[in-house]
């Protein structure tokens, strides 16, 4: 098997069509040997009759319970096959040749074990992808309004590469991820305490204190339908507003009880990892 596709899906029946659609048009009778399982948390009757009566090609995993995003990558991973996996949001949507991209990059560079694609708004602009690593104020910044000022903003956009910048990501985000089996077999798979937020930034971390680098690739290109749950217009007001946000600052506690609060780049993790091998 050469590829496995992984779509963590949540009670979002629409966007899950788009995105099936998507790989159906671009990838099927185009890739050879390739499985797209589908993991649905706390399923829906509707879901399982649309993949059966549309998407019949799908492997469909369903769940009782909402058991989270990680959680449910880990089921899709112990569930798939191929030698390449390619992890997307249901709310993706593949460009013709974004997949075969990626895929072709990893083969080229067996030194990457984690690559993200552009990804896009429907609207054509390009979403911020990649970006360092987490630091304790960087959190602060973006949910306070100590964020609108000069020294915080400077602080943020080192967070936030810039579109344009060539510097190496720490880590990219999750909606759109592609690893290597033999990747998966050295770093493992997904924290589970991460019930939802920092459970790519972990991975990431993981990547490359094991000798991968995490990677970008402009050249493929993906939409994405992206709605930050987490946030609802009011900065730190939000954690009372939106049990996302509650969600979001829990996983970085928890990101940073388990990785310490200094700041350590990718490359310096894999130069770490290189030097102790």
């Amino acid at each position: 098997m050469n590829l496995s596709i992984i779509i963590v899906h949540h009670k979002s029946p629409e966007l899950l069509k788009l995105c099936l659609n998507s790989i159906q048009k671009h990838l099927l009778g185009q890739i050879n040997e390739f499985e797209t399982i589908v993991v649905d948390s706390e399923a829906q009757t509707e879901t399982g009759e649309i993949l059966r009566e549309k998407f019949p090609w799908t492997n469909y995993l369903p769940l009782i319970k909402n058991v989270g995003y990680a959680a449910g990558v880990n089921y899709g991973l112990k569930n798939s096959k191929g030698r390449h996996v390619l992890i997307l949001n249901p709310d993706i949507i593949i460009a013709s040749d974004s997949v075969k991209k990626m895929s072709n990059h990893l083969d080229k560079n067996p030194d990457i074990g984690l690559l993200g694609p552009k990804l896009l708004n429907f609207n054509g602009q390009t979403q911020n992808s990649k970006f360092k690593f987490y630091r304790p104020m960087t959190i602060v910044y973006r949910r306070t309004f100590l964020g609108k000022m000069p020294f915080a903003k400077k602080r943020l956009a080192d967070f936030n590469l810039k579109l344009e910048s060539k510097t190496q990501p720490d880590w990219v985000m999750g909606s759109a991820l592609m690893t290597t089996r033999k990747a998966l077999e050295k770093v493992g798979i997904m924290d589970e305490r991460f019930r939802l937020y920092f459970e790519d930034v972990d991975w990431a971390k993981r990547f490359w204190e094991n000798g991968y680098k995490v990677a970008y690739l402009p050249d493929a290109v993906m939409l994405h339908y992206h709605i930050r749950q987490s946030r609802a217009g009011f900065d730190f007001l939000d954690v009372f507003i939106r049990r996302e946000a509650r969600w979001h600052i829990e996983s970085a506690i928890k990101y940073f009880l388990k990785h310490g609060l200094k700041y350590r780049s990718g490359q310096t993790l894999l130069n770490y990892a290189s030097e102790n091998k």
